[in-house]
């Protein structure tokens, strides 16, 4: 009789079997997460959204309908609350975007019912939609005021590639020399002239054709820079030395610089024969506090 048991504890060895098993935990793999430890580490993704959504916007609490926020396609709350993107959600359960909620509430009046701020939050509002990236808002708010004379102002300022260069010489002309004389306000002189070519007031008649009928050669002699700070012009348009003197102002403003102009002269440099330079010269005063 064969005992098959005897034959099975002779073929082992005790020292081999366990070098085996050693050798198994060696190459063994490292175990698949579970879908529970997976969900605790990154969300599950579509997200699901209810048909009424609160809302955390910095701060500034809103509850609207999901289709609204879902308007247009191309937007950027669109994308938000399509599912495909995870939105984190604060202590009481509303949806956070961290962004000034300010002017959400005309952002979400334009996607319920297509209303308009009014005008003093335009500028505003516009920016928001900007970062939205909602192009119906910014088509109807580009087609009212004030953002359509702004649109005509930047046109015309087109003219002048060297427009906010300028502007920024300006301001640190100012501060440097307020800073250096301790002072509260600085001065600068600046020459604004829509002409390019000089002339003088009996010269006016003859005006076009001397333009037009310069040599070269000729153009170079009338060539000179004021002995001011900074230097607009010249330009071809309707508007005029006041109008450009009108966007220097309020470009300086909007940056919260006060300034005050004045007219102290013309530069009534001596070119050739009997032409004089008559660019007018302004004096701006920066007030610093």
């Amino acid at each position: 009789m064969v005992v098959v048991t005897g034959q099975n504890k002779v073929s082992g060895d005790p020292d081999d079997a366990m070098s085996s098993s050693d050798a198994e935990d060696d190459f063994q793999e490292p175990a698949t997460p579970t879908a529970t430890q997976a969900g605790q580490a990154l969300p599950l993704l579509p997200q699901q959204f209810p048909e009424v959504v609160p809302l955390n916007v910095g701060g500034m609490y809103f509850t609207t309908r999901l289709s609204t926020l879902r308007r247009y396609e191309d937007t950027m709350l669109a994308a938000m609350f399509s599912g495909r993107h995870y939105i984190p959600t604060d202590a009481e359960g509303r949806y956070f975007i961290d962004r000034d909620g300010t002017y959400f509430g005309d952002i979400l009046n334009f996607l319920r019912s297509g209303d308009l701020p009014p005008r003093e939050r335009v500028r505003s509002v516009y920016k928001e939609a900007q970062y939205y990236s909602i192009g119906p808002l910014l088509d109807n708010l580009e087609d009212i005021q004030p953002l359509k004379g702004e649109k005509v102002r930047q046109a015309f300022l087109g003219l002048m590639p060297y427009y906010k260069d300028h502007l920024e010489r300006i301001i640190e002309i100012a501060k440097l020399r307020a800073m250096q004389r301790k002072a509260r306000f600085a001065k600068l002189k600046v020459c604004v002239f829509k002409e390019e070519m000089p002339i003088t007031p009996y010269e006016c008649p003859h005006f076009n054709s001397l333009r037009f009928e310069r040599s070269e050669s000729e153009t170079k002699l009338f060539e000179h820079h004021c002995e001011v700070d900074v230097s607009f012009g010249p330009w071809e348009a309707v508007a005029d030395v006041y109008d450009l003197l009108h966007c220097i102002v309020t470009d300086l403003s909007a940056r919260g610089i006060t300034v005050d102009h004045q007219c102290i002269g013309v530069c009534d440099k001596h070119l050739i024969n009997h032409y004089y330079c008559k660019r007018p010269i302004y004096e701006f005063k920066i007030t610093w506090w």
